[in-house]
């Protein structure tokens, strides 16, 4: 059984631009150490689910033009960029699942554990955790490799994350973790 590092919608709108969420900031040194060791494991592969919007996309009604189809605001930042033999899933929901080839990707490289990471952790990390989920797969979330979507709200960062990852836990099963415990 492998494990697949799921890298969330690191993506300029999201980390800079026209979604800017301050909170993703401390995540990205724990994502890149990840990403670096799952690269390094034959037992692993690093899989990107990027939001790819094309005009028209339901989640535009509430968020505005993002992450749009061939923007530099659809790209993975540079500090985690991804690399020969990453897999780059583009997603039109919230969910790296819905409607992707994640679920087949999956399949095809024997994948039994995700370890989902990236942004953010209330809203398309808990969607593609809930699909993983429903998919029998074995769930995994670095508490340090996530981050809530700040904008959103007054309350504090992290009583947001903790009920995020508190959620996650509760009605998925997830493991949530450091990132030291998934590297040691």
């Amino acid at each position: 059984m492998k494990t697949a590092l799921v890298i969330v919608d690191m993506l300029r709108d999201f980390v800079d631009g026209r979604l800017a969420n301050p909170a993703a900031r401390p995540a990205i040194e724990r994502i890149g150490e990840l990403a670096d060791a799952a690269r390094g494991r034959k037992d692993w592969i690093v899989v990107y689910g990027n939001d790819a919007h094309q005009p028209g996309d339901v989640e535009l009604r509430l968020f505005g033009e993002h992450a749009m189809v061939g923007t530099q605001g659809a790209e993975v930042i540079e500090a985690l960029a991804p690399v020969g033999g990453d897999i780059v899933v583009p997603k039109r929901y919230y969910s790296a699942f819905t409607q992707t080839d994640l679920e087949a990707t999956c399949l095809v490289h024997d994948v039994g554990r995700v370890v989902i990471a990236g942004q953010h952790t209330d809203c398309c990390v808990r969607h593609t955790s809930y699909d993983a989920y429903m998919r029998g797969l074995e769930v995994v979330v670095p508490a340090d490799a996530t981050a809530i979507f700040q904008p959103l709200s007054e309350e504090a960062v992290e009583a947001r994350q903790q009920r995020a990852l508190d959620y996650l836990r509760t009605f998925y099963g997830v493991s949530v973790v450091r990132t030291a415990e998934l590297l040691g």
